[in-house]
């Protein structure tokens, strides 16, 4: 599954939705990904809960395909943001659904990635 910088602030504050993914992981039961770019945004200097999510969530980073496919979907999707973009493109080339706390700007992008499922930490979905 991919997390974006929503995901990895919803972990931080011990949101439930975003806790129960986690623990799914620390039991091997899935696996995490988060595109560099995402930590990038979250990144606020090292603390103990954040030690912790990286121990879990692989970060990896994103190959020229999907830089050029996020390029793309910014020149089709009005008001998408590079690093929304790149993070449904990372999604997208691994067949993972999206783990996000910002659904609404995710769903506009899966005009150009319309196999990406979006799940928000506040839906069941």
């Amino acid at each position: 599954m991919t997390i974006d910088t929503g995901a990895l602030i919803g972990l931080e504050r011990r949101k439930a939705r975003a806790i129960h993914f986690l623990d799914l992981a620390d039991q091997g039961l899935i696996t995490l990904h988060a595109p560099g770019v995402v930590l990038t945004e979250w990144w606020r200097g090292p603390t103990e809960v954040r030690r912790r999510i990286l121990q879990v969530v692989e970060v990896l980073p994103l190959t020229l395909a999907m830089h050029h496919a996020a390029g793309e979907a910014l020149a089709t999707v009005r008001g998408a943001t590079a690093i929304d973009a790149m993070v449904m493109a990372f999604a997208a080339s691994r067949g993972e659904p999206v783990l996000t706390g910002d659904v609404e700007d995710l769903e506009r992008l899966r005009a150009a990635f319309p196999t990406v499922r979006v799940l928000g930490l506040a839906s069941r979905t």
